[in-house]
């Protein structure tokens, strides 16, 4: 019997930790990855400004899985009906091959939507991966070398919820980092009448002082209509020139799922022996709301999906017939908030919005603790390392006494 679990994010790379210890000996277990890495995409907008960063976040599939058969492809169809996908590349290969599955997890994420608006695709950036990182971060320099003090270039981030929100204010942090305050301005556009929409009011209003204070100019109620090479065309008739466009206006479903993010409810299963975990769905819990696409649901979905494709796997080695075991539901019950803004950060845990060194910490916290979940602890202390400032192989006895202090807080 084979399980496959297609795609390493969040969700994928939980699942296949979990697979790898709850399967019996008798199924095999095949993760397949576009190249066998797993990305820790909510620190990526870091790279922007710190590009050597990237090897902290960026881990081997084959360092933290033991069990599984680790394949390097893209997805590109899942027919769920026949339990077949359809793979393209792997280890130099141009040609297209098929992996059957009895029980199988599309967690390949969501992609950027552009939503067909004119030429938003085509002259916008988006952050998805690491080379788009890259992509802003050159285009940004560029930018910057173009801007003086009397024409200052136009850095426009359109879409203001978390990812924006990050890539705005690393932006802002880059400009005063070099000497450029003047020379650039960076705008967030958000076509609601809030940053960060559908979050709480308390968290909203501290996100946006928080950009305010960090040079970055904040514009709500502003529709992105189309785009060409010069400047962005808005709903109301007006435009706006830029230098530098990155998006992060909304998601979709993966290619493999032709862009759509069915619906899943809480048992995560979507027919027969197929489960979609995570962003790449659209997830109804057990109390029938929908669950934000989030890192912190897409882990807690994989854990549920995986304790429910062991139960199916050990049903049908059983070989028993009858009827099937019931499967757990997952409910989504948030933990709280966290986005970074530049050097500071903003976290909602319960009712208490956090700013300054607590957030900055719980921040760090958060993600050094995610990357220690999976087996990479030495990704981890590099990550805290270059967080709170120690030097590259010093040595300590625990956390430092303070944070450091944001510079204009």
């Amino acid at each position: 019997m084979r399980v496959a679990v297609f795609g390493a994010g969040y969700a994928g790379l939980t699942l296949a930790r979990e697979l790898e210890s709850s399967l019996p000996e008798a199924a095999d277990l095949v993760v397949v990855d576009e190249d066998a890495s797993h990305l820790v995409q909510h620190e990526l907008h870091r790279v922007v400004r710190r590009p050597d960063l990237a090897g902290e976040i960026l881990v081997d599939l084959a360092d933290v899985l033991d069990r599984a058969t680790v394949r390097e492809a893209t997805v590109t169809d899942v027919d769920t009906e026949a339990g077949v996908a359809t793979l393209d590349g792997g280890a130099g290969s141009t040609e297209s091959t098929e992996l059957a599955y009895d029980v199988g997890a599309v967690c390949l994420g969501a992609e950027t939507n552009y939503y067909d608006l004119p030429g938003v695709e085509a002259h916008a950036t988006p952050l998805k991966r690491l080379a788009d990182a890259e992509t802003v971060r050159a285009d940004f320099l560029d930018a910057v070398d173009a801007g003086t003090a009397d024409d200052p270039a136009r850095v426009v981030v359109g879409g203001a919820g978390l990812s924006g929100v990050q890539v705005a204010g690393e932006l802002a942090a880059l400009a005063r980092e070099e000497g450029a305050r003047d020379a650039v301005e960076v705008v967030l556009l958000e076509q609601e009448a809030t940053v960060a929409p559908n979050f709480p009011g308390t968290f909203q209003r501290a996100v946006r002082e928080e950009l305010e204070a960090r040079d970055v100019r904040v514009e709500t109620n502003r529709a992105v209509e189309s785009a060409d090479d010069e400047a962005i065309a808005f709903a109301d008739g007006s435009t706006e020139h830029y230098g530098q466009f990155v998006w992060t206006g909304g998601i979709r479903g993966p290619d493999a799922l032709r862009g759509e993010r069915p619906v899943v409810r809480g048992d995560l299963r979507y027919r027969d022996g197929t489960f979609v975990v995570g962003d790449a769905g659209r997830v109804v819990d057990t109390d029938g709301e929908a669950v934000p696409a989030s890192a912190q649901a897409a882990i807690r979905e994989a854990r549920v999906a995986a304790d429910n494709v062991t139960r199916l796997v050990d049903h049908e080695l059983a070989g028993e017939g009858g009827f099937e075991p019931r499967l757990d539901g997952y409910r989504f019950d948030s933990l709280g908030w966290l986005v970074s803004i530049g050097d500071g950060a903003v976290a909602q845990v319960g009712p208490t919005v956090l700013r300054g060194r607590s957030a900055k910490a719980l921040k760090t916290t958060v993600g050094a603790g995610y990357l220690s979940s999976v087996g990479a602890v030495e990704n981890a202390a590099d990550l805290v390392r270059e967080a709170v400032g120690w030097p590259e192989g010093a040595e300590g006895d625990g956390e430092p006494d303070e944070l450091p202090v944001d510079d204009d807080r």
